[in-house]
């Protein structure tokens, strides 16, 4: 039997369907039967029954699947050992950052992989956190940079690299307008805020608790850039990364307001539990070297 046949007799249990099993093995339905059939007859075994509900695996496919899955594992894990023994990293790896690429050190990184692993290339992807972890859960990235308050994740491995402080950023004529703002003043200002599970939303959402009263969303951006642009044009007070707010400080974009900090932590992420790749472990190992 071939490997191939054993990925198609996976997807069409997982899948429940020919049409579907086709697209995940990127063939065809007629092509996806033909291998099912070929297996069938090698093992001498029904794998599956044709039901109005789809393909359901028979109880020789239930058992069978589970050697399936053990022995496309195995050849994964054969196929990265030689990989390490050559010390051939090569590919493309899906990174997901978030912005200021000199904060995360990404020119450190991108100098070390070329150095040591020239056949390895990012593909930057850039978003705010939340969507960057869910990115990764769901296979469309394979590592990333994120904002986390939390050591550990679901479906995801996390490796702290360093704070990340956090400041209230106020457009300037509000800051003019307002030289002496407390905390309790200042939540009854325009917000603009983040969706609700964005990092720096759980913050600003602490920020209101802290005088008792609850942030009710308003202006609503999807990046940091956005958050920093809104707040330079007097849309409302916004929540920026310190070193963010300083440099538009200094633009003479907005004011931060010194009555508030915060701190989230940036962190390495990847997915628990996937298939480990020369091409993702050469860019976590030149992450963590650029991080000390």
């Amino acid at each position: 039997m071939e490997l191939y046949q054993l990925k198609t007799f996976v997807a069409i249990a997982r899948e429940g369907s020919l049409t579907r099993a086709a697209e995940r093995v990127f063939t065809s339905a007629p092509a996806v039967s033909a291998q099912l059939k070929a297996l069938e007859d090698e093992l001498g075994v029904k794998l599956f029954e044709r039901t109005p509900r789809g393909m359901t695996p028979t109880e020789a496919g239930h058992t069978l699947l589970e050697e399936a899955e053990r022995t496309l594992a195995s050849a994964t894990r054969m196929r990265s050992a030689a990989e390490q023994i050559r010390g051939a990293a090569q590919g493309v790896v899906r990174f997901g950052t978030v912005v200021d690429p000199v904060a995360l050190r990404l020119g450190e990184v991108l100098v070390k992989l070329a150095e040591r692993h020239p056949q390895v290339s990012l593909q930057l992807q850039q978003g705010l956190s939340h969507r960057t972890l869910e990115g990764v859960r769901r296979g469309e990235l394979d590592c990333a940079y994120a904002l986390s308050d939390s050591e550990k994740l679901d479906g995801l491995v996390l490796q702290r690299l360093g704070v990340v402080d956090l400041a209230v950023a106020l457009p300037l004529p509000l800051a003019e307008a307002h030289p002496a703002l407390d905390l309790e003043a200042l939540t009854q200002l325009p917000w603009v805020g983040t969706p609700p599970s964005c990092i720096l939303r759980a913050h600003l959402d602490g920020l209101f608790a802290s005088v008792g009263r609850e942030y009710r969303p308003a202006r609503t951006a999807d990046s940091e850039s956005a958050i920093r642009s809104m707040v330079a044009v007097g849309l409302g007070a916004g929540l920026l990364r310190v070193d963010q707010a300083e440099q538009a400080e200094r633009n003479g974009e907005l004011k931060i307001w010194r009555g508030w900090r915060s701190h989230t932590w940036l962190c390495w992420v990847e997915a628990a539990g996937s298939s480990r790749t020369t091409a993702v472990d050469a860019v976590r190992s030149a992450v963590l070297e650029a991080w000390g």
